[in-house]
């Protein structure tokens, strides 16, 4: 170990080192050379040290850049020094999180990481928290805590005798809906194909005006950062009507949730604070390591309802939230070390300026596509930037050639029938020189067409 992880260590900072002076995405010799890793498992054991230098020497340059300062493809945040360090520290911990029995000291920093993310995010201080693995199973906790809730309220308890029987239940969902809210909504069993979809306006957002009649048990999602525009639901006016008609509101914020920690972007979701629960993610925009996601439910016994198991064995220690309580996983890494780091790190000024910096960076982005005569196709609010190139060929060629020159990288998209390059910032590495130098590089790759 001694000598191993000091090694690892310096491979780690090279690697890190290196970021800016390569192409965001692997070169093809690169991805052609990952065939070493594989071949018949040897019989012999292989010397620890020969194994991390094989991966640094194959795997480093196969990987994306990601956590680097010029990725814009998708919502992926880097990873903040102290939250790195921090992943690392509770690697070598290497404590199983699911109850204050096995890991007193991950049970502490969740409860109070839990007490910082409300607070940040002018959420319920009563809420419960699940630290889960992404938005995904963030939703889907979030939703099986909202099916317990309607249905308890209809008189049926779905824990004991599942949906064979029950009253329906109602999903209505915008028409930008996000495809992790349906793979919940599939795997819950309340079907991707029964909800009701309401029609939204030019920028993704659902229309109050098109809601249809709500009755019996029902739930409503919502969503803040539209994955392509970044524009939010209406919360405040949508939760008035679904409250008035006894649903549930769940908010799905993977990465919009945080526009609340920016004051000067705060506005955006307004109202989110009287929805009954809430999926994020910790590794988009606060740029923890992965995987790293949020379930928050303003009252906690019903996230625990639907989440929590009861054996013999487990003993249950008298703590604020038995961490396997709220969370479809029992075993699971301590990941609420680093959202604690990070958060930590930062402080409350420190989360605002990652924000807003990001959404000054999309701002110029757009100001000097617009100004170079391309179409940007959204309102820009946030960190997301929807830019057309012309006819939808043309855009992807566009696409293809940065993609390819490897300065920066921007994935394709299509908005409401037209073909665009989306530019999504959200990691704390990104400077106004990677910027620059990214955007100078979309006007030559565009200006050649």
């Amino acid at each position: 170990m001694h000598d191993l992880l000091p090694m690892t260590a310096k491979r780690a900072l090279d690697y890190l080192d290196g970021l800016d002076t390569r192409g965001v995405m692997p070169a093809p010799e690169a991805l052609a050379r990952l065939a070493e890793l594989g071949g018949p498992l040897p019989d012999p054991p292989t010397d620890s040290a020969e194994i991390i230098a094989l991966l640094d020497r194959v795997g480093s340059p196969a990987t994306v850049a990601s956590t680097g300062g010029r990725y814009y493809g998708f919502v992926v945040g880097g990873a903040l020094p102290a939250a790195l360090a921090a992943n690392w520290l509770a690697t070598a911990w290497d404590q199983n999180a699911a109850a204050a029995v096995l890991s007193p000291v991950s049970a502490a920093l969740e409860a109070i990481t839990q007490d910082w993310l409300l607070d940040l995010l002018a959420l319920p201080a009563d809420s419960g928290v699940g630290f889960v693995t992404g938005a995904t199973m963030a939703n889907l906790s979030a939703l099986a805590a909202a099916r317990h809730a309607v249905l308890e309220r209809a008189g049926w308890d779905v824990e004991s005798h599942g949906l064979f029987g029950a009253p329906p239940i109602t999903v209505v969902v915008g028409d930008e809906v996000h495809v992790s809210v349906l793979k919940a909504l599939s795997l819950l069993g309340l079907g991707r194909e029964r909800i009701v979809r309401v029609p939204v306006d030019g920028q993704g957002r659902i229309r109050p005006d098109a809601l249809p009649a709500l009755s019996g048990p029902t739930i409503m999602c919502l969503q803040i950062g539209n994955v392509n525009s970044g524009a939010c639901d209406p919360v405040d006016e949508m939760c008035a009507i679904a409250h008035d008609a006894g649903a549930w509101v769940h908010v799905d914020g993977a990465f919009g949730l945080w526009l609340a920690a920016a004051p000067e972007r705060a506005h955006l979701v307004r109202g989110v604070a009287n929805a009954d629960s809430w999926a994020t993610d910790a590794h988009k925009w606060l740029n923890v390591p992965y995987d790293s996601g949020l379930v928050i439910c303003r009252r906690p016994g019903h996230l625990r309802a639907a989440m929590s198991v009861s054996a013999a064995y487990l003993e249950q220690q008298d703590v604020r939230g038995e961490p396997y309580q709220y969370t479809p996983e029992m075993s699971r890494r301590a990941r609420g070390v680093e959202v604690w780091a990070a958060l930590r790190a930062l402080g409350r000024t420190g989360v605002a300026d990652l924000i807003e910096r990001s959404c000054r960076y999309a701002t110029r982005f757009a100001e000097g596509l617009r100004s170079a005569g391309y179409q940007v196709l959204n309102e820009v609010v946030s960190n997301q930037v929807l830019v057309a190139f012309g006819d939808a060929d043309t855009t992807r060629q566009v696409i293809a050639a940065i993609q390819a020159e490897g300065i920066c990288w921007c994935g394709g998209t299509v908005w409401q029938g037209q073909a665009a390059m989306r530019i999504s910032v959200s990691s704390w590495a990104t400077t106004e020189e990677d910027v620059e130098r990214s955007l100078a590089a979309m006007l030559r790759n565009a200006g050649g067409r």
